[in-house]
């Protein structure tokens, strides 16, 4: 039972996030192309198709990750040419917040679903997704390449400090693993503390198992 219990989970994690990833990547070109950027839809992602935006290693580390208990996990991020901004400095942090904030937007419009005359089962998964959608909007806010939180940092440094921040992006990749693997605690401290205040906030009016 418990093997079944955990191969559910799993099975729930992989669907959330196929949801979570679409909204949140599109999220991401649909605001790009309002501010006249259009590489995204030049590119096919301008989408509600999941598959154009599955990362085959951020979808690997959510399955890790979820057997373990948190699902954390990214997508293919979405092509984007700053220099088609009126106001690229503005206009790139607008592009990047996007995508976490449509998450947040996505776990709080589960959570007014969840209290419909739904099955268990359906609750299980509204309740998880809502959930789960939080934990990825934290955890791409953090300011580690390629995560989102990376993009927003350059638009408060001085211009002189571009070029630092992004000489530091090429080791971005090995700070994350390293956190997700040897220092999953420490990640873990660092979003679930966030995570649990909007949880708590979203879910508040609703009996919530586990919650």
């Amino acid at each position: 039972m418990q093997l079944a219990a955990i191969l559910i989970n799993l099975g729930f994690s992989a669907a959330a996030f196929l949801i979570i990833i679409t909204v949140h990547e599109f999220a991401h070109g649909a605001v790009a192309y309002l501010l006249g950027d259009t590489t995204a839809r030049d590119n096919g992602r301008l989408t509600l198709n999941p598959i154009k935006h599955l990362d085959p290693l951020g979808t690997v580390m959510l399955l890790i990750t979820a057997f373990f208990g948190r699902g954390l996990g990214w997508a293919k991020p979405v092509p984007v040419n700053p220099h088609r901004f009126k106001n690229p400095r503005r206009d790139m942090l607008l592009t990047s917040i996007a995508g976490p904030m449509s998450n947040f937007v996505l776990a709080l419009l589960l959570a007014k679903i969840y209290p419909m005359d739904l099955p268990d089962l359906a609750r299980f998964f509204i309740a998880n997704a809502a959930i789960l959608s939080v934990w990825i909007g934290i955890f791409n806010l953090l300011p580690i390449p390629p995560l989102d939180g990376s993009q927003i940092i350059p638009t408060f440094l001085p211009y002189k400090m571009h070029q630092a921040w992004y000489r530091f992006e090429q080791y971005g990749m090995a700070v994350l693993l390293i956190l997700l693997f040897l220092l999953p605690g420490a990640l873990g401290t660092i979003i679930g503390g966030p995570a649990e205040y909007i949880i708590t906030a979203i879910f508040y009016p609703y009996q919530v198992p586990g919650l």
